[in-house]
């Protein structure tokens, strides 16, 4: 089966944090003749978490959706109170392991799709133990 192993932990177990954030916008051109940066605070769990009692963080292992940005180390921010539709991404429990994948659901079939051509799609069927564990809402990377 093509599926990640995901180690998850709640944004409860590490509190809030308070990130900088520069009243400026940042150029992605050419520098600006330089007004000095201006700081308030940001809430990282307050920008990225709508549901705190049913959000989760995990980590990526693989490489089975770079295609959609999903790099192996980023962290998830999965949202389990979120409806499950076509087109999105999600976490899913597949008979005894975490995967992400996009969902591809049709009237009466639902595939698992990796965004890697190195992988196969995954067919849910009848005889699947499958639990949509939760929707990806942000991916949060190092550069």
């Amino acid at each position: 089966m093509n599926t990640e192993s995901l180690n998850f932990f709640s944004p409860d177990e590490k509190g809030e944090m308070d990130v900088p954030l520069s009243n400026n916008a940042v150029s992605a051109g050419f520098p600006s003749p330089a007004d000095d940066f201006k700081e308030k605070r940001i809430s990282l769990d307050q920008t990225l978490i709508k549901n705190k009692e049913a959000t989760f963080y995990a980590r990526v292992s693989g490489k089975s959706m770079i295609g959609a940005g999903l790099d192996d180390g980023d962290l998830l921010v999965i949202d389990r109170s979120l409806e499950a539709e076509h087109g999105k991404i999600a976490v899913c429990f597949l008979d005894g392991e975490f995967t992400v994948k996009r969902l591809h659901i049709e009237k009466n079939a639902m595939t698992l799709m990796p965004e890697n051509e190195n992988y196969k799609p995954i067919k849910v069927s009848k005889d699947s133990d499958l639990l949509i564990w939760g929707v990806v809402t942000y991916v949060i990377k190092a550069v």
